[in-house]
């Protein structure tokens, strides 16, 4: 019986040990993202193409606008139901057009910001990945999904944007 404790502490006396020398790291990877230039670059271009979008779709939308006016006079006028239908058709297509482009320009959107931001985050998740590998962390942590954050987490933000160089 004596041996068999004697086993468990020998056992657990170097877990115990290791359990203290770990070291824990935390981070807010949103805020440093949103600091990042390269992530300025990027809303300058996407809020370019934003405004390319805008400037092609105002044409559609006044063209509507100026058709469901005459249309809304027709039906003031009580012009023939041919008329009335030829024109609802006519706006509708037009209804259709404006919100297949809309559609095509958000999708558009999103693929391109997608494309230029993939990289921004990648090259952040690298920055923390160093950090942790040079600090001899056991594990990064996002600092935003902790609920307590105890003694033995150091926070490592302003590490992560040493590395990438932001002040």
């Amino acid at each position: 019986m004596f041996k068999k404790i004697l086993l468990a502490v020998l056992v657990a006396a170097p877990m115990c040990l290791s359990a203290q020398t770990l070291k824990f790291g935390a981070v807010n990877p949103t805020e440093i993202f949103n600091v990042m230039p390269d992530v300025a670059t990027a809303n300058n271009t996407l809020k370019q193409v934003q405004e390319k979008y805008a400037a092609q779709a105002k044409p559609l939308e006044e063209e509507l606008q100026k058709k469901y006016s005459e249309y809304q006079e027709l039906v003031k006028n009580k012009a023939p139901e041919a008329t009335l239908e030829a024109k609802q058709k006519e706006l509708t297509d037009l209804n259709t057009r404006y919100e297949t482009f809309a559609q095509t320009a958000q999708q558009d959107l999103q693929k391109q910001q997608e494309t230029l931001l993939a990289p921004i985050q990648q090259k952040l998740v690298n920055a923390i990945q160093a950090v942790g590998a040079e600090g001899g962390y056991a594990g990064i942590l996002d600092a935003n999904s902790l609920l307590y954050k105890g003694n033995n987490i150091e926070d490592v933000s302003a590490k992560v944007k040493a590395k990438l160089g932001i002040k």
